[in-house]
């Protein structure tokens, strides 16, 4: 199951697609995609790849609705996904949540690649699994590159078990169970982080070498955290003279 795509100068070209992956294309006032490349979510032994590529384009990336993680005794669910980004290029990458069900194992690779000109704000939103699971998931690997002009600015690695999370989270005491994370790169770095700060939004630094800002923010509550998704997501629009974006999901 896979989608490849691209854009150069705005225009749409639909590389490769294997079944059941499937997509919506809307270009009314912006380039904005839904990805329904799941079906009824990632089984055991399924392997996704998604393929983006920008050239000198614009795109809004988002998915349909939550990604579901089925149990397995032994195999893994792998989702790859690649991007690129040139020539000025913006993408706008707005997961819905991660639900790993109970007893589940899911692996997922993330790859994005730009020049220095390209801009980006990512997305990814983890759940403690459905709504009568806390974590019982049995294994989840993630693996997140970030590299600009070919040379890796960002990598992050998680291995974990449920029990660690589920453990982790009791001996801190917290009473948010539900994260996302958040990966951006704009024109001007550090009066976007400026701007977050003064928002509110506290847990949000620079990577190494300054050329992609990573937050975080949690709750215990799905639409709160949506809405401050997409709060953040504002400030990050208008720090790209852009207007408000309905993602039409409300």
């Amino acid at each position: 199951m896979s989608i490849k795509f691209s854009f150069k100068d705005e225009v749409f070209s639909l590389d490769s697609l294997k079944l059941p992956s499937r997509h919506y294309h809307f270009n009314e006032q912006e380039n904005y995609i839904k990805l329904l490349n799941i079906g009824e979510g990632i089984f055991p032994k399924d392997r996704l790849r998604t393929s983006v590529k920008l050239d000198n384009s614009n795109l809004i990336l988002t998915t349909e609705s939550a990604t579901k993680i089925y149990p397995s005794k032994k195999e893994y669910g792998i989702n790859k996904i690649d991007v690129q980004l040139f020539n000025n290029s913006n993408l706008e990458f707005i997961n819905d949540e991660l639900i790993l069900y109970k007893d589940s194992r899911y692996i997922q690779f993330f790859n994005l690649k730009s020049d220095e000109n390209s801009t980006f704000f990512y997305t990814d939103i983890l759940s403690r699994g459905r709504s009568f699971e806390n974590f019982d998931f049995s294994k989840m690997k993630i693996k997140n590159r970030f590299f600009e002009n070919e040379k890796l600015e960002y990598i992050e690695k998680f291995d974990i078990l449920g029990d660690e999370l589920k453990d982790y989270i009791t001996r801190k005491s917290s009473k948010n169970f539900i994260f996302a994370k958040f990966y951006i790169k704009t024109k001007n770095n550090e009066e976007f982080l400026k701007q977050i700060h003064q928002n509110n939004f506290e847990s949000f630094t620079f990577s190494q070498n300054k050329k992609i800002i990573i937050g975080v923010i949690s709750s215990n509550n799905m639409s709160n955290l949506k809405s401050k998704i997409m709060n953040v997501w504002k400030i990050y629009r208008e720090n790209m003279n852009k207007k408000e974006f309905s993602l039409g999901k409300q």
